[in-house]
């Protein structure tokens, strides 16, 4: 009986490369979120009624009303007294100078600068504006502070000539401080590019290696084995 010879190749395994896992990609940041600020829970309740708060009561006191019609009064005396002041751009940087204060002081800042551990920092997130009666709204000085912008941005509008620049920029400034006095906004705040709250991974595809990385290349390949029949008795 004449012996058949069987050449198998010796396998190397050494030079496979293992599987890698899942590899996890991160999700964008959202380009805009509106989020709500503050839990209205029992406890809220009652730190904001365990004392009064004075940061934001003054709004209805006596002459706290006038007092918006005396400082822009004021402001546009002073800024009449500047040399070569025209009585346009006059009105328009007295309204602007309004917003601008404005928006800071009710809308920009938030929490109150003193007394805030006697409330247990029920109003460290809220504006003033969403202080101001207890957040109630279309309340009588909610009404005023509302109205008061509206009619300085028409006064500016009728002395300026109506003049199509000017008229835009005080309109876009009166929107700006407008919107956050809507009661759909009371106390939603709009973020730009935040990261994604849920923290969740997207998966990807799983990562193989490459076709042939695993087969070694000829200069590598181990000497053929000659098995013969007397291998296997």
């Amino acid at each position: 009986m004449s012996r058949t010879g069987i050449k198998l190749p010796a396998l190397d395994l050494s030079a496979a490369k293992p599987l890698t896992g899942l590899r996890s990609r991160g999700r964008s940041s959202s380009i805009v979120k509106v989020e709500h600020v503050g839990d209205r829970s029992v406890e809220e309740f009652v730190d904001r009624g365990a004392y009064s708060n004075i940061n934001a009561d003054w709004v209805n006191s006596k002459g706290a009303w006038m007092i918006h019609v005396v400082l822009i009064i004021f402001g546009k005396i002073i800024i009449d007294t500047l040399p070569g002041m025209t009585q346009q751009i006059s009105w328009t940087l007295v309204n602007l100078f309004y917003l601008a204060i404005s928006y800071l002081m009710f809308h920009w800042v938030t929490g109150i600068p003193f007394g805030s551990d006697l409330h247990g920092g029920a109003y460290d997130d809220l504006s003033l504006w969403e202080q101001i009666d207890d957040g109630a709204q279309y309340t009588p000085a909610k009404k005023w502070l509302f109205s008061v912008p509206i009619g300085l941005f028409l006064a500016s509008t009728h002395y300026t000539n109506y003049n199509p620049w000017l008229f835009a920029i005080n309109l876009t400034a009166l929107v700006v401080v407008l919107i956050p006095k809507l009661p759909q906004l009371h106390r939603q705040r709009v973020r730009f590019l935040t990261d994604n709250a849920s923290g969740m991974s997207t998966p990807t595809t799983q990562s193989f290696p490459n076709s042939g990385t695993s087969t070694p290349p000829i200069s590598r390949m181990p000497t053929a084995v000659h098995l013969t029949e007397a291998h296997f008795q």
